[in-house]
């Protein structure tokens, strides 16, 4: 196969067998169950994917949370902020969802992952926090 034939697509979920979080640093959300990884772009100990050629990819990310702690989700493209999801803490509600979507140019090697600021979480069971991406054109 050549090296234009590959389209990448992959989901992978963040299980960790409940709440995630809270950390004292912002750190890289591995996503350590894979559900999918064709093109094998997407790393499970490091939480990174890294294109494989160049061209518009989609990604998506999505998270599931208990509201007695911040949540706030960034994801990068190599260094730079490129989008984010959120949600203050509440004593109200028990539970926030939230997700983002993005289109992105990428040259082969770029990296794309999702970080989780310092002090935040995420709920990492169940099926419920999710990073996928493929490859439109």
């Amino acid at each position: 196969m050549c090296e234009q034939d590959i389209k990448p697509v992959f989901t992978a979920l963040a299980e960790y067998g409940g709440a995630h979080g809270p950390f004292n640093a912002d750190k890289t959300l591995v996503y350590n169950k894979v559900v999918t990884n064709i093109g094998d772009a997407y790393n499970s100990s490091t939480g990174v994917f890294v294109a494989p050629v160049a061209g518009v990819y989609y990604f998506t990310f999505f998270y599931h949370a208990g509201g007695h702690c911040e949540t706030q989700l960034r994801l990068f493209k190599n260094s730079e902020f490129i989008v984010r999801t959120s949600d203050h803490r509440s004593d109200t509600h028990t539970a926030d969802n939230g997700a983002n979507a993005v289109f992105l140019q990428l040259q082969k090697g770029d990296q794309v992952y999702v970080t989780m600021l310092a002090n935040t979480h995420v709920w990492a069971a169940e099926n419920s926090t999710s990073f996928s991406g493929f490859m439109v054109r």
